[in-house]
């Protein structure tokens, strides 16, 4: 047996403690995976650009569809409310449909979500034309649109819930997909500033003939067929985006399996995975927070335009006032990713109750300098209640699946449920507020509108965000915080350098 070491005395020499050295090649392999995780600003650049076409499409259809109902295609309000719940309902419906073909799609040599990016593309740019096109019979232009947009509708969900998951499948790292997100986001915007701007120049001349004059009695005015002339031309310039947006896509972007799910094994059910998903309570969290603030600036956009043409003296400045919403929300996104990373997602939410008090002051003192302010405060407090659930989406993906380790095709299940609960919501909204108009006595293609009409639209245009918002807000901030997994030290400091977890 061994003698028991000598007690160290004064002096004498200590030895040395035994210091493991490094692995010279795990430090190598830790480097080279943390560069293989890093995104090209090539690649972030072309990713944004793949979602260029829905976001014009869909800035065009919130700011101008329902202007272009009720006074070109002159339908009833209630015809209108129609088209619009029909349509986002279709969406909506379309989210779980997509989901679960998604979710039992096999990855080809493109990947296995590119590929329902690019089949899509044609038959979207086609049902979007047809959505602004104005058909010769009179009697039954409401089913011809509700019909196009419900098309347009559920295959742009086909298109949304592929390219909205591919963030997941693009790098392992957080923070790369927080960057590559920052980047969808901004080119997103400013493609949709672009969009905008050249839809609403090219369709300006539509209604340059509805000023209301005090000599003019009420009632239907009579539309130039120039007027539905330069709508095909707007359509037809937005539909071109599909293709050459998805072709950018394709070629810029490389789709990779996802290094957070096991590369074998069957995965879940839809039914499965979807039950599982929506009983997750930092999901359960976001998703109903942002039922209520996604519908709330789904009111703001659609309502603008007519506040402004029918009760208001701002039918002028049109053009401008999206112009300048759109134009702040694109300057603001990059602030608002540096606030998001600086303060915490959660704290970064606030910036959403800024248009509030602007909006009131809207409805109150509808005057050109005033409007113009809340256009800018509305554009930033867009810029983040749109930044904010795409960003936290990936980190409540990656808490699941440290949580319960199930097999891949999980992602596209939160991404198509999170778009099917909120396009639900603003179809319940657009739907009643529109259907609103028609008991207030709302007059398809009438040049002034009546007093209860007025009153009508400065509630859907301050009263019904701000209920919705804060509400929104509230439940985001008070509501049940997840507890972290009993899980070892190790585990613990992998999941917050993994997931860096802010919504609680």
């Amino acid at each position: 047996m061994a003698a028991p070491p000598a007690p160290a005395t004064e002096g004498s020499p200590q030895p040395e403690p035994h210091v493991r050295e490094p692995d010279p090649g795990s430090a190598r392999r830790g480097r080279e995976d943390s560069r293989a995780s890093r995104l090209s600003f090539c690649t972030k650049v072309c990713y944004g650009i793949g979602g260029v076409p829905n976001q014009i499409a869909s800035s065009a259809t919130a700011f101008y569809l329902q202007l272009f109902l009720l006074d070109i295609a002159q339908i009833p309000a209630a015809q209108v409310s129609l088209v619009l719940f029909g349509g986002k309902v279709s969406g909506a419906a379309a989210d779980p449909v997509a989901g679960f073909f998604i979710n039992r799609s096999q990855r080809t040599g493109s990947g296995r979500l590119m590929p329902w990016v690019l089949g899509c593309t044609p038959f979207i740019a086609l049902a979007y034309f047809f959505l602004w096109f104005l058909p010769p019979f009179t009697s039954l232009r409401g089913l011809w649109y509700t019909t196009f947009y419900c098309l347009f509708q559920g295959l742009a969900t086909f298109f949304q819930v592929p390219y909205t998951a591919l963030t997941m499948l693009l790098t392992p790292c957080p923070r790369e997909r927080d960057s590559a997100t920052a980047y969808r986001m901004t080119v997103e915007m400013a493609g949709t500033l672009m969009g905008a701007t050249v839809h609403g120049l090219i369709v300006s001349g539509a209604h340059k003939h509805h000023r209301c004059e005090a000599t003019v009695t009420p009632g239907p005015v009579t539309i130039s067929p120039n007027a539905a002339r330069l709508y095909y031309i707007a359509a037809a310039v937005v539909a071109v985006t599909y293709p050459v947006c998805s072709s950018l896509l394709c070629l810029g972007v490389k789709e990779r399996p996802d290094p957070s799910t096991p590369a074998s094994g069957p995965g879940l059910s839809f039914l499965a995975g979807l039950g599982l998903t929506t009983r997750h309570p930092p999901y359960l969290k976001l998703v109903i927070s942002f039922l209520f603030i996604s519908a709330a600036v789904q009111v703001e956009q659609s309502y603008l335009v007519l506040f402004c043409t029918h009760a208001s003296q701002l039918h002028d400045h049109v053009q401008g006032l999206v112009l300048t919403v759109l134009v702040s929300a694109v300057l603001s996104t990059p602030l608002w990713e540096w606030v998001l990373q600086r303060f915490g997602k959660k704290t970064s939410a606030f910036g959403i109750s800024a248009m509030v008090p602007f909006a009131i002051l809207l409805a109150a003192v509808p005057t050109a300098p005033v409007a113009y302010v809340v256009a800018f405060v509305s554009g930033v407090s867009i810029a983040v209640s749109l930044l904010l659930p795409w960003s936290m989406l990936p980190d409540v993906v990656d808490d699941f699946q440290l949580q319960h380790h199930h097999g891949p095709g999980l992602e596209t299940i939160f991404y198509s449920s999170y778009v099917f609960f909120t396009k639900l919501s603003g179809a319940c909204a657009l739907g009643i507020s529109t259907l609103s108009l028609e008991f207030s006595g709302y007059k398809a293609g009438a040049c002034k509108q009546a007093e209860e009409v007025v009153v009508t639209l400065k509630v859907l245009i301050g009263a019904v965000p701000t209920c919705m918002i804060l509400a929104g807000l509230c439940i985001l901030m008070v509501g049940s915080t997840p507890k972290m997994p009993r899980q070892d030290a190790s585990s613990r400091l992998s999941l917050r350098r993994r997931t860096s977890y802010s919504l609680a």
